[in-house]
């Protein structure tokens, strides 16, 4: 099957990035080097393309009430303007996606946006058009993946560089607020959002205008690579890597976003979550500090100091920022206070770990 490409991908090529296959998309990994793009976000600003993520969009009068049953947050507490962050879980609980809710401000012509990860905007789609015509709910429901692009600026310095560019006060935005403006003399939907712990903004705009806005920040360009060192300092999830519903299902509960998990709402995988929630799980995503030298990655496995299986790692990197290596991976439960000693098999050598809080980077 042939890869998806983002509006910008010739624009890439001509800036001398690699690419790699990403959720049936062919997307940017590296322009520089993960380490230059990685301290660029860190200590200045950074631009992402990241054109890949779903956006399914959904009006009507029971948008709100559809919304409500297929994700696990309360999203008839957003205010036009507001967004949130949502787990999306069958009937057992189980994480197929986790996903950002957008009210979007008044004028859209859309009342919800939400994002789905790369890949799963054609699933996301199809399960709401399904759910909504079971249950009789008076909604429209679009897929929007190839109408918006998304184009993300994350940094320290990213208020005074997008402020040169837009009409909108950033300075009045807080975390997950959305606003519509104009960006480089496009209309576009600025959303104080992002991916990388940092101060920062991911901008919608038409597909069509996407060189226009990416052209006007005039910043280090970032690929997946940089994205991914950045998010797993924060301890953010991946999914298809932290989760999957078929190769490691995982509830809310488990990947440590339990609060995202609104028990008085009436959502797809409730009741499961109701009583895992008074029951307790068995294990959970702890982070994971090497001692020893070596770089831990997605599948290694985590044993007690004598040897015995407790998990697998999801994700794993030496930290640009913090000079050392560091994991994620599901453990039992009392191994998520940190400071425990276990050990990472690399290569089949037990190396020295301990497990440490997330986020990794304060």
């Amino acid at each position: 099957m042939d890869l998806r490409e983002p509006p910008l991908r010739d624009t890439h090529d001509d800036a001398g990035a690699q690419f790699t296959d990403f959720g049936g998309w062919e997307m940017p990994v590296e322009f520089d080097s993960i380490r230059t793009e990685h301290a660029a976000v860190r200590e200045s600003v950074g631009k992402f393309d990241v054109s890949h993520m779903g956006e399914i969009a959904v009006s009507g009068p029971d948008a709100t009430a559809l919304l409500n049953r297929l994700t696990t947050n309360d999203v008839a507490a957003l205010d036009p303007g507001e967004a949130q962050y949502a787990a999306i879980t069958d009937a057992d609980g189980i994480m197929l996606d986790d996903t950002v809710v957008y009210n979007l401000p008044a004028g859209a012509d859309a009342e919800y946006l939400f994002v789905p990860n790369a890949g799963h905007d054609g699933e996301m789609y199809e399960r709401w058009v399904a759910h909504r015509e079971e249950w009789g709910l008076d909604a429209t429901v679009e897929n929007r993946t190839t109408a918006y692009a998304i184009i993300a600026v994350q940094g320290p310095d990213a208020p005074d560089l997008l402020g040169g560019v837009t009409d909108v006060d950033l300075a009045d935005m807080a975390r997950f607020d959305i606003s519509a403006g104009d960006v480089a003399g496009v209309d576009s939907l600025v959303a104080r959002t992002g991916y990388t712990g940092e101060h920062g903004f991911e901008l919608l705009c038409p597909w069509d205008d996407a060189e226009t806005v990416w052209s006007a920040l005039e910043c280090q360009p970032c690929g997946l690579g940089a994205r991914d060192t950045l998010r797993l300092e924060m301890g953010f999830l991946l999914s298809g890597q932290d989760f999957h519903p078929e190769d490691n299902p995982r509830t809310p509960y488990e990947a440590d976003i339990g609060f995202v998990v609104k028990l008085d709402t009436e959502f797809v995988g409730r009741d499961a979550l109701e009583g895992i929630s008074v029951e307790g799980h068995e294990s959970e995503l702890v982070g994971l500090t090497l001692v020893d030298r070596g770089v831990p990655r997605h599948g290694y496995d985590v044993t007690t100091p004598d040897g015995d299986h407790l998990g697998t790692v999801t994700s794993g990197t030496m930290s640009p920022t913090l000079g050392e290596a560091i994991a994620l991976a599901y453990l039992p439960v009392e191994y998520a206070e940190p400071d425990r000693s276990v050990r990472v098999v690399i290569r089949g050598e037990p190396k020295k770990a301990r497990t440490t809080a997330t986020p990794f980077l304060s």
